[in-house]
């Protein structure tokens, strides 16, 4: 009988524990539901905002040689910031030294050239007031009968001689003048070639590939630095047709990143593609990749991206957001902005 009544004692116990356990995985199970409901609510969009996948992209921007040069120094490696006129590179211009050298000879030799034109110029004229004077004495002694007609008649032709030189003279000045400005502007040609040969960032951006090293020989175009420019940062989405076309340039925009700590960018709509086309890879669900979609730019401040320069990364994935109506307000997920005074408050100051 005592064991009967053990027996039965356990067997209630186990049916308890098995009514508290399932009825813990109830309550779970309700949690959860409730939880993704709440997250569902939490994440829906009003009316008037669409969103989109996407990533940080900005244009990249090559530094190349204008003309075949032997690579001297590369002054950065990747990674490294660069500002817009930051010689990054330098090549070889001893020859270009030499050719130069060469053109400023050919100016100073041209601009002998026209001292001897002006000089000669000086010398026809002193010989023309002469001749003028000689004529006009010979023309009187002929009026006088006391000098030949002959002596006037040589005195005229040499006047006539003497004023063609002149002319002969003042030619050959221009075309000396000509020659100093056609070998002036080849000593400049050179010195821009010269200038070329320093390589300068033309943006404000990171250094993403190194394409050559020092001592290689870059052919025209030849690339030394590709750079990722930093003062155009942007993120590509992909909207229906419907949202689309309801989308002005210039629209608010918002963009949050897998890693943004609750914050969202400020952005605005730069392009709308005006032709349909299959959505890309990043599209990840099948029902969306067999849409035909328009891609939609939206670019962050340059001031913003400035006071973020250093955590700028391309490639970064996240959501964007566009309003396609203007009197439609953003969630409260979406009104906590990324400023450009926000830097301590997030852990990103340098100080700190």
């Amino acid at each position: 009988m005592a064991a009967q009544a053990g027996d039965s004692g356990k067997t209630g116990s186990g049916k308890i524990l098995r009514r508290v356990v399932i009825a813990a995985v109830i309550v779970l199970i309700a949690a959860f539901a409730g939880y993704k409901y709440w997250k569902a609510r939490q994440s829906a969009l009003p009316d008037g905002i669409a969103s989109g996948n996407g990533r940080i992209e900005a244009k990249l921007v090559d530094v190349a040689a204008k003309e075949p040069l032997r690579v001297k120094e590369i002054l950065v490696d990747e990674g490294d910031l660069v500002e817009p006129g930051q010689v990054v590179a330098r090549l070889d211009t001893i020859t270009l030294q030499a050719e130069l050298a060469e053109a400023k000879a050919n100016v100073a030799a041209a601009q002998e050239r026209v001292a001897i034109a002006k000089a000669a110029i000086v010398r026809c004229e002193s010989e023309i007031e002469l001749a003028k004077i000689e004529l006009e004495r010979a023309g009187k002694l002929v009026q006088e009968r006391a000098g030949s007609q002959r002596e006037y008649d040589v005195r005229q032709t040499s006047m006539k001689t003497t004023t063609a030189s002149l002319e002969e003279d003042k030619a050959r000045l221009q075309t000396a003048l000509q020659e100093v400005e056609v070998a002036r502007a080849n000593v400049a040609t050179i010195e821009t070639r010269i200038q070329d040969a320093t390589l300068v960032s033309p943006v404000r951006g990171r250094v993403l590939y190194r394409l050559a090293e020092v001592g290689e020989v870059l052919g025209p175009g030849g690339k030394a630095l590709t750079l990722v420019n930093l003062s155009d940062i942007y993120m590509e989405i992909f909207l229906p047709s419907r949202q689309a076309s309801r989308i002005k340039i210039g629209a608010d925009s918002r963009i949050v990143l897998d890693h943004s700590l609750g914050l969202a960018a400020p952005g605005y709509v730069t392009f709308v593609s005006p032709e349909a086309q299959f959505t890309p890879k990043q599209v990840e669900t099948k029902s969306e990749r067999d849409k035909l979609m328009f891609r939609v730019k939206i670019r962050v401040p340059e001031e913003l991206v400035a006071s973020y320069i250093e955590y700028i990364k391309t490639g970064v994935r996240g959501v964007g957001y566009v309003k396609v109506d203007d009197s439609a307000a953003w969630p409260d997920r979406l009104q906590h902005l990324l400023t450009t005074e926000m830097k301590r408050q997030i852990g990103l100051s340098s100080s700190e």
